[in-house]
């Protein structure tokens, strides 16, 4: 063997030519890269990626540099994490039950399926009747002074909601669904009418029957109603179809009716407190307050079109032992797709868990290019996740839920992670053993960061406004 060739496999060069005088150009050959100790999945705001599993290598190292750390410490641990899903309208339910069967199939096992193809969403939120998002107005039992509710049925379910949740749930089988009603029968509210009014105190025991036979009605076709809210958005009587409750009348209601007719019928489903906006954490805290309600309640449900965050963390504080919950948020469209993302990964899927939520809904799950169905003085300009014609299209709302919903899965509990106003993050420890922590670069210009876990850090670059969920 001679002494060049010898030479070439010593230094690892290749293209070692036979020709020649000896000055033919080598090509060093890289080492082989080392499998990354971090998974890394990136969206961008300009949509250049989404949700996209990154090829770079990031392993962890000793090493000190002069980038900003987060430091992830699973030694703090706060609330567990029931999962991160949407509203299921029945808008959304009767466009994707119309889908071509082969879509409609591939289209919820993208959904719903949790593996590494797909992004495992895992509570879904369902109205109780119609909601605004619906494309007329129902309750399940419409027929005046049916006191004893033998004309309650929910057969117009069976159309569209209960065929899809029955596929969803053969994917899903331990996915939550919380129901909230828009309005009660109107021949059980003051003024008559799907809009606003209150309801009647002599029908209150009535009103608690009713939600027992819709989680018995439910159950009698497989789908198990995780929980409900006695009323969504108590205080806004002016969508369709919608109903005033307030704080009193709630607390009246859970504990001389509702909580005792639960107990009676021997239905373990949760009830959960106001599902309103942040603006008046006085409401859940008179309802918690309440020493004979206090015991029938699970906790407290928030939207944020009014009010801060923070208050999540109020109510938690006041009532450590009742959970928080993060129920609804929509995006208003056409939308705008890099703002949209930063408020919504900033103020939700960062800001609500580390304010004690225990999941994370955005709104409608989908909707037709004209933002329908939806009833006559309903939201005409809500953008679902999904826009859905004879094709499905994905929307903010999308990958907003995706960066969560993928890697947090059920059970996985907040850990503590240093929060910075550029580098906005939050971190989990999942049932499996796997670290997530999820980071918002809510800078004017890319940055480049440390994870540190364990002692050691792995350094990786986010573009601004961009999110990032980081596995290990």
């Amino acid at each position: 063997m001679s002494n060049k060739l010898i030479a070439c496999i010593a230094t690892l060069f290749v293209a070692c030519s036979s020709k020649g005088g000896g000055n033919e150009p080598v090509i060093p050959i890289d080492p082989p890269v080392k499998a990354s100790d971090v998974a890394f999945w990136l969206t961008n705001p300009d949509k250049s990626v989404l949700l996209k599993k990154q090829t770079v290598s990031l392993i962890f190292k000793d090493t000190i540099n002069i980038f900003p750390t987060i430091k992830v410490d699973e030694t703090k641990t706060y609330q567990s994490i029931d999962g991160f899903g949407y509203t299921l309208t029945g808008g959304s339910a009767s466009l994707i039950n119309a889908l071509a069967p082969a879509v409609q199939d591939a289209l919820l096992k993208e959904l719903f399926l949790a593996d590494s193809t797909f992004i495992g969403v895992s509570y879904l939120r369902i109205s109780i009747g119609a909601s605004d998002m619906s494309a007329t107005t129902f309750t399940y039992d419409d027929v005046a002074s049916d006191t004893t509710l033998q004309q309650f049925s929910i057969d117009k379910e069976k159309a569209d909601l209960i065929p899809v949740l029955k596929k969803i749930i053969a994917l899903a089988p331990n996915i939550k669904i919380l129901g909230s009603p828009w309005s009660a029968p109107v021949w059980m509210k003051t003024g008559g009418s799907f809009v606003g009014g209150s309801l009647k105190p002599e029908y209150y025991a009535a009103y608690a029957q009713y939600f027992v036979k819709y989680i018995q009605a439910m159950k009698a076709e497989g789908i198990t109603i995780d929980a409900i809210t006695p009323q969504n958005e108590p205080l806004h009587g002016g969508n369709n179809p919608s109903m005033v409750m307030q704080a009193a009348e709630q607390a009246s209601f859970i504990k001389n009716n509702l909580g005792p007719a639960f107990n009676a019928a021997g239905i373990s489903t949760k009830i959960i407190a106001y599902d309103h906006n942040a603006d008046r954490p006085d409401y859940p805290a008179a309802v918690l307050g309440d020493a004979a309600a206090y015991p029938f309640v699970d906790g407290s449900a928030f939207h944020l079109y009014g009010g801060d965050i923070s208050a999540l963390t109020q109510i938690h504080n006041a009532f450590p032992d009742k959970n928080v919950y993060f129920t609804e948020q929509w995006v208003g469209g056409p939308g705008d797709f890099a703002s949209d993302l930063k408020w919504h990964v900033s103020t939700l899927i960062i800001g609500a868990t580390r304010n004690w939520s225990r999941n994370v809904l955005e709104w409608n799950l989908a909707a037709d290019p004209s933002y329908k169905p939806h009833t006559d003085g309903g939201c005409s300009t809500c953008l679902g996740a999904l826009t859905i014609t004879g094709s499905v299209s994905r929307n903010v709302s999308y990958y907003i839920i995706a960066h969560a919903a993928k890697f947090v899965r059920p059970g996985s509990v907040r850990i503590g992670s240093e929060f910075t106003s550029q580098l906005e993050n939050v971190a989990f420890k999942t049932p499996d053993g796997k670290r997530v922590l999820i980071v918002l670069n809510s800078a004017a210009a890319p940055q480049t960061f440390n994870i540190q876990s364990n002692g050691k850090i792995v350094t990786t670059t986010l573009n601004n406004g961009a999110v990032g969920t980081y596995i290990w």
